[in-house]
């Protein structure tokens, strides 16, 4: 009787193991499609240069299992809100002036909201044609896109939304990173330093925060105290102001010409901005000649 039972338990524990061994290999062999995305949020970020002229992105997706498909996977995409309000309640709560924002319709189309991974690969992607001159590197950007399943098709269930951000920059400053120059100069005619940091505004203008006034990140502020540097093609620098503030260039100083260059030594390259101007910020004039340098890395 004894005997009977261990032969029973043996052979219900190979059924067992062979029942784990088919679920195991289904999964693995399993197609399912998943937006291609990065983080909790499934955000992907797209650094678009400023040039004036629509450019373009693209939102993929990819195929799971051991082997590729063997039919080709088509998924259709739709705009999603929800995943655009978890993130920004998740990250802000009720603070909503730091909400982020849906990328407006004027700035992007979609060609064709449809991602088809062919058989025997394992990416799709589909275009996005973006127009991102005059957005404003102080907002965070994203187009919410949710994923639906064509015939055949299964999904992964955690990658089926997509936060579709747009990054801007130019060749003086970027929205992915913190382009932070350092400063060196006179403050009516006191020796001063720090660092800057400066935003791209189109393909060849930038904004600052005006002499050593201190940077605050609300819209007032950044009013109140910042400036334009506007490069022509020859690389003279344009001084003007950006909203309230009151700035006069002044021109024809040898050591701060109001002029960009790229700088080389050993081996290293540097943009160089050296400006000189007056501005009035509180009733306060102060007359500004600085450089801003920071090192070019590719």
């Amino acid at each position: 009787m004894k005997q009977k039972y261990i032969t029973m338990l043996a052979l219900a524990t190979v059924l067992s193991s062979c029942k784990d061994n088919e679920l195991f290999e289904k999964e693995m062999y399993k197609n399912d499609v998943a937006l291609i995305s990065s983080s909790y949020y499934n955000t992907f970020q797209e650094i678009v240069p400023l040039t004036g002229n629509e450019v373009t992105g693209y939102i993929a997706a990819s195929a799971g299992g051991t082997h590729a498909s063997t039919k080709d996977l088509v998924i259709q995409l739709e705009d999603d809100l929800t995943q655009l309000d978890f993130y920004n309640r998740s990250l802000f709560d009720f603070d909503t002036k730091l909400y982020a924002k849906l990328l407006p319709r004027n700035k992007y189309e979609i060609l064709d909201p449809k991602i088809q991974i062919k058989a025997g690969e394992r990416t799709g992607r589909t275009m996005v044609k973006l127009r991102p001159d005059g957005l404003s590197p102080d907002s965070t950007y994203f187009i919410g896109l949710k994923a639906t399943a064509g015939p055949g098709v299964e999904i992964n269930s955690k990658k089926t939304t997509i936060l579709y951000q747009v990054l801007i920059k130019n060749d003086y400053a970027s929205q992915a990173q913190n382009t932070f120059y350092s400063m060196t100069g006179l403050v009516n005619g006191m020796v001063t330093a720090g660092n800057k940091k400066l935003f791209p505004l189109s393909a060849n203008s930038i904004r600052v925060i005006a002499g050593t006034e201190s940077f605050e990140s609300t819209e007032p502020m950044i009013n109140k105290t910042s400036i334009v540097l506007e490069v022509a093609a020859d690389k003279s620098v344009t001084i003007k102001p950006y909203k309230d503030i009151k700035v006069k260039q002044i021109n024809g100083d040898a050591r701060y010409p109001n002029v960009f260059r790229v700088e080389e030594s050993f081996g290293r390259k540097f943009n160089v901005f050296l400006l000189s101007y007056e501005y009035t910020v509180n009733n306060v004039a102060k007359t500004m000649q600085e450089e801003l340098r920071i090192e070019i890395v590719r």
